[in-house]
């Protein structure tokens, strides 16, 4: 993400200039943010979570998005673009222009080098606070790492980490497990 903004602006302010833009905005607590171009392992790493999980949801009642799905995080103060999302059943959107859904299921990040503190703190926090999200996995590039926040029945969120690359990640609210190996294939660890 990159660190440069606009002045403060309204949400509303925000969705007109993203929705006229030719890059990517995110929206922060009233500053727009341009989004950056991801490393080819950013890339990859996006991918191989996506592929996998549309491997293992194709044909039922979730759908995996790219990252060219807007999210909407709280109307009020932010929105987002996933790396990956999962939404379930019919698509909720924030209006009628039908470009930002507000239900995903499934959320996955791939790290930046740049913002982690953002991406593993304020970002994971207004993830979590979405009412429709049971997961979301946080994808180090650096290392082979993906923390899994994991939504329990009562609402409070159990948060682990997987380093094992033989290790499998299951996803339990869609139905499916992801292979740690599978996310890193042909990825290089410096």
């Amino acid at each position: 993400m990159s660190t440069q903004s606009l002045p403060l602006v309204t949400p509303e302010e925000y969705l007109d200039y993203d929705r006229a833009s030719d890059v990517k905005n995110e929206y922060v607590f009233g500053e727009i943010v341009s989004m950056a171009g991801g490393s080819p392992w950013h890339s990859l790493l996006t991918m191989n979570a996506g592929g996998a999980l549309h491997r293992q949801l194709f044909g039922g009642k979730c759908r995996v998005f790219s990252s060219d799905l807007r999210v909407c995080l709280d109307r009020h103060s932010s929105y987002a673009y996933p790396d990956v999302t999962v939404v379930c059943g019919a698509l909720e959107y924030l209006d009628e222009k039908k470009d930002t859904v507000t239900n995903p299921k499934v959320i996955v990040e791939v790290l930046s080098p740049t913002t982690p503190n953002y991406d593993l703190g304020d970002k994971a926090r207004m993830y979590s606070r979405l009412p429709s999200l049971t997961d979301l996995l946080l994808i180090a590039q650096d290392r082979v790492s993906i923390e899994h926040w994991r939504r329990l029945p009562h609402g409070n969120w159990e948060i682990g980490t997987v380093e094992d690359r033989q290790a499998s990640i299951p996803i339990e609210s869609v139905g499916c497990e992801l292979k740690v190996a599978d996310i890193y294939a042909g990825v290089e660890i410096a």
